[in-house]
């Protein structure tokens, strides 16, 4: 049995995908980069991953959706915008035969970003 494959960057990972979902994807890094131009890209959990003072949000590709991952609280925060889709505690997914919802994705990755910068200054005091 072959091993996992294992992701070197947001790159790598984007490129293993037929092209109409790197188009996703790739938007989806760029909305998530205009939200927080200071956070740096990682793969996580062999997941694309933006961090800020921590983990801010992953995404990664599924048979028939993105997910979305902004932690339980980037959730809680959009509860009603993200009702039409299904989704967990911290995830959400988005359907891939629908549109993306960019602009709601850049206003909790924006939230996540206050969020864990307050959290970075309170651990400073």
């Amino acid at each position: 049995m072959e091993g996992k494959i294992t992701y070197e960057s947001i790159d790598d990972y984007i490129s293993k995908f037929p092209l109409e979902i790197q188009e996703m994807l790739s938007t989806i890094r760029k909305v998530i980069k205009e939200a927080a131009p200071e956070a740096k890209e990682k793969i996580s959990y062999q997941m694309p991953t933006f961090e800020l003072h921590g983990n801010l949000v992953h995404f990664a590709v599924f048979k028939n959706h993105i997910g979305f991952y902004p932690t339980p609280n980037g959730i809680d925060a959009f509860r009603e915008e993200l009702s039409v889709y299904k989704g967990a505690k911290g995830s959400v997914q988005f359907p891939l035969n629908q549109p993306m919802p960019y602009e709601l994705i850049s206003k909790i990755v924006k939230f996540r970003v206050a969020e864990n910068i307050k959290k970075a200054e309170d651990k400073r005091k």
